[in-house]
C-alpha cells in the first residue's frame, strides 16, 4: 500500500475536515436567519416559530459540529431535524428532490447520520475530552522504575 495515503492516518483527518465544512455550512443558515449575516433572511423568523427553532438548531448545532463537541448526539438530532425539514418543507412540492429543491436537506440528513456513527474525527473537542477522561495506565516498567531508587 502507498504509505502516503494510509487510510488509518488520513481517514480520521478527512473525517474532521468533512465535519468542519458541514458544520460551517449549516451554521451559516442559522447566522443568516438569526443574525442577518451574511445577508438577512427576509424577514427574520420569530424565535418561537418553527423557522425560529430551526434557526437555533442550525446556529447551535452547526457550532457544536464545527468544534466537534458532542458530535454523535448532536449529529443524530440534526439528521432527524433535516429529515423532518425535508418532509415538511420540500416533499409536499414534488416527489423529486431536484424539483422540490430538497437535495440540500437530504445531503445534510445523511451527512449528519454519518457523523452520528463515525464521530468527530481526529481533531475534535470530543477526542480531547476522551483523552482527558481516560485514567492513566500503569505499565509494569512504570511500576518497576517507581520502586527503584535513583
Amino acid at each position: 500500500m502507498n504509505k502516503g495515503m494510509d487510510d488509518a492516518v488520513w481517514g480520521p483527518r478527512i473525517l474532521t475536515i468533512l465535519r468542519i465544512m458541514i458544520g460551517l455550512l449549516f451554521l451559516e443558515h442559522g447566522t443568516q436567519k438569526l443574525l442577518g449575516f451574511p445577508s438577512p433572511a427576509n424577514p427574520g423568523p420569530a424565535l418561537l416559530s418553527v423557522m425560529g427553532i430551526q434557526a437555533i438548531f442550525e446556529l447551535v448545532g452547526g457550532g457544536l459540529i464545527v468544534l466537534g463537541l458532542f458530535t454523535r448526539p448532536v449529529a443524530f438530532i440534526l439528521s432527524g431535524d433535516m429529515a423532518v425539514a425535508y418532509f415538511m418543507s420540500h416533499a409536499p412540492a414534488s416527489f423529486f428532490p431536484i424539483l422540490n429543491r430538497g437535495e440540500g436537506a437530504i445531503l445534510y440528513c445523511f451527512a449528519f447520520l454519518y457523523l452520528a456513527v463515525a464521530g468527530g474525527g481526529a481533531w475534535s473537542a470530543d477526542r480531547l475530552r476522551q483523552r482527558e477522561s481516560r485514567p492513566q495506565r500503569v505499565t509494569s516498567a512504570d511500576a518497576i522504575s517507581a520502586r527503584s531508587p535513583g
